[in-house]
């Protein structure tokens, strides 16, 4: 939202779409996307959920937390939890697990993400109408940050080059005293 309110505001030369078009397209959106969790809710339900939600990036106590949320306010948890951050994220899951029908979803979705949308759309037009000036003021800590990555990736191949040399000459001495070897004494093994 905040690069397509920035692109509306002319941050790009050339590129001018609607901040009204920008704004409803996040809108629709939000919307598809929620409406695939509360499937996945519904339809697929909690087992599933907590078993591969972890690959996508949702974790379970996300999804607890969420669920609770809706438990405690039921339907109208959908249009609360679409205004509060993380909550926003997960609250179409357990709605899908409760088995909320879809039109009241979609209507308490529709009214819950209209403000985070416009917000959002609404300072990335305010941040492309200023783009140059933003640009500007951040050359200096750019150049601070590509430094302090660079030591610290040529920190990481030293360390990394130093350990693979250590280990390889530990293997070039040949067994010493320091490999465990077994001896057999009666039925019982002991390793030294």
């Amino acid at each position: 939202m905040l690069l397509g309110g920035a692109l509306a505001a002319g941050a790009v030369p050339g590129t001018h779409p609607s901040i009204v078009g920008i704004i409803v397209a996040g809108i629709l959106g939000n919307v598809a996307g929620s409406y695939i969790a509360w499937a996945v809710g519904k339809y697929a339900g909690r087992g599933v959920v907590r078993r591969w939600g972890r690959r996508i990036g949702v974790r379970e106590h996300e999804i607890d937390r969420a669920t609770v949320w809706f438990e405690r306010r039921g339907a109208a948890a959908v249009f609360v939890g679409r205004l509060v951050p993380v909550i926003r994220t997960f609250i179409s899951l357990p709605a899908g697990f409760a088995g909320m029908r879809p039109v009241p979803f979609g209507v308490y979705t529709t009214l819950g993400c209209i403000p985070w949308t416009v917000a959002l759309g609404t300072a990335g037009y305010a941040l492309g109408a200023n783009w140059q000036n933003v640009a500007n003021g951040f050359h200096g800590p750019t150049y601070a940050i590509a430094g302090i990555i660079v030591v610290g990736l040529a920190v990481a191949v030293v360390v990394h080059l130093r350990r693979r040399r250590g280990d390889g000459n530990e293997s070039k001495s040949g067994g010493s005293a320091a490999s465990p070897t077994a001896q057999v004494e009666g039925n019982s093994h002991t390793i030294r």
